[in-house]
């Protein structure tokens, strides 16, 4: 093999080799934002869920609503980091996520954005031990996820 060949194909293995690794980070880097997301939404789903468990109760422990209020809001502030441009069905990672997340962004980013504004009011709504107030924004906030799951979440 003369000099020449030797070194080509040196190059040629190296541009292999980084391009590989160049899909590796890439698939990567959409798995951890997948997981990022995922993870999130089970925080909102969990802090959801523990909200309206207390409020079936007889006596409702306001401190409790208000602690999974802040977890909520906490996450929906979150949210608009959760669908980078890659992570959706196209990764090959099983999501839920549809493609119109990304097509129709201005809508989906409206969306997202009525249900950050409605878990910042159950957030203060809640810290004031209001259960009328609480029980109200509990279902005007359960409504922005609907807003959501339906055109944006596949079954």
């Amino acid at each position: 093999m003369s000099e020449r060949h030797a070194k080509t194909s040196s190059i040629a293995i190296a541009m292999v080799l980084a391009l590989t690794a160049t899909g590796a980070l890439a698939a990567s880097a959409a798995e951890t934002a997948i997981a990022t997301r995922q993870a999130g939404y089970k925080k909102i789903g969990g802090a959801f869920k523990a909200i309206n468990d207390e409020l079936r109760k007889d006596a409702p422990d306001t401190k409790l609503i208000a602690a999974n209020a802040t977890t909520l809001n906490s996450q929906a502030a979150q949210l608009g980091h959760w669908f980078p441009k890659g992570s959706g069905p196209e990764a090959g990672v099983k999501t839920k996520a549809k493609p119109e997340i990304w097509t129709d962004q201005a809508k989906f980013r409206a969306a997202a954005g009525k249900f950050q504004t409605e878990a910042a009011r159950l957030q203060t709504i809640s810290a004031a031990g209001d259960l009328g107030a609480i029980r109200t924004q509990v279902r005007a906030l359960g409504g922005t996820c609907k807003g959501c799951h339906d055109p944006y979440r596949a079954e």
